[in-house]
């Protein structure tokens, strides 16, 4: 197999004594739908709303991710 061919591998897992391999994409995607699945049933029960959820995010990146101003 060519390193073009080879999956982008994140793990493996023993799952009744076979091996599955799981890639970034695939873990990834799992992640992502397991938060919107949870950002959904948060709003759902009215526990946020859209707008503070963005509001949050919005905050925690200019967080994260401060630079400083050029000179």
């Amino acid at each position: 197999m060519t390193d073009q061919l080879k999956p982008n591998v994140a793990m493996k897992m023993v799952l009744n004594g076979k091996e599955h391999i799981i890639t970034f994409e695939e873990l990834t995607l799992s992640n992502n739908l397991a938060q919107e699945a949870l950002v959904s049933l948060l709003i759902k029960k009215q526990l946020i709303d859209g707008q503070e959820l963005l509001d949050e995010i919005s905050r925690i990146r200019k967080e994260r991710y401060h630079t400083e101003p050029e000179q």
